[in-house]
């Protein structure tokens, strides 16, 4: 029995609209580099290694935009429904219409469908870009105080051991940046906060994302978690 079909959507904010053939193009290149070429798009589907996950047919115009009717592949039930890219007034979405997974609807709630609001969201900001600013930006100084400020709770917190306070830090960070507003202590003392590159709220994703490319941030010198995580730090 065929599973009922599912939609979904994301979407983010977008001054500057993106050009037709950046719309057609930049969601497949840039999940390519976001999996780190885990999934490549070929031949007009998207493949983990000979597997064929999904497979599109031949893009269509539309007033907005573009549409990618869904043909096949192993996650794909039964051929229909679309995936929609476009913009209007300075949003740019992208919409899966009509779409019939193959997993069980519980496994594909807690795995593809998660992976594919994560991937997105990611894609659409970086699409987006980080110009013109929503807020202006923090600057290096007050991040690094924001930031001594946060280490020196989580140590404290710890009693002074830094393994106990990486246990800490973690859920603190991740609840800051993504439930309370983009907010630790630090961030509030010195009046910043994090946010999305489009003014949105950081999601639970992004904010493990950033997490996790922290360390090679400090180490490069350079805020490379929020160019992958597409988040930014700003004064209110």
């Amino acid at each position: 029995m065929l599973t009922s079909p599912v939609d979904l959507e994301d979407s983010v904010r977008t001054p500057v609209a993106p050009s037709p053939e950046r719309l057609r193009d930049f969601y497949f290149g840039a999940t390519e580099r976001l999996t780190l070429g885990l999934l490549k798009y070929r031949d007009h589907s998207f493949r983990f290694g000979p597997l064929e996950l999904v497979r599109f047919g031949v893009p269509a115009r539309t007033p907005d935009g573009w549409s990618f009717p869904i043909r096949g592949g192993a996650l794909v039930a039964e051929p229909g429904g679309e995936l929609r890219i476009g913009t209007r007034d300075g949003v740019t979405q992208v919409a899966v219409r009509g779409y019939r997974q193959a997993l069980p609807l519980p496994l594909y709630r807690v795995t593809q469908r998660l992976f594919h609001h994560f991937q997105t969201r990611l894609v659409l900001l970086r699409l987006r870009g980080r110009v013109p600013a929503e807020a202006p930006p923090a600057t290096p100084a007050a991040r690094l105080l924001a930031g001594a400020i946060d280490a020196g709770l989580c140590l404290a917190l710890a009693r002074g051991r830094p393994g106990r306070a990486l246990l800490f830090a973690a859920p603190y960070l991740v609840a800051g940046w993504s439930i309370f507003g983009g907010l630790t202590l630090g961030g509030l003392l010195v009046r910043q906060r994090v946010t999305s590159v489009d003014g949105s709220a950081v999601t639970p994703g992004q904010a493990l994302l950033r997490l996790a490319l922290l360390p090679a941030a400090l180490l490069r010198f350079r805020a490379v978690h929020d160019e992958v995580a597409g988040t930014d730090v700003v004064r209110p």
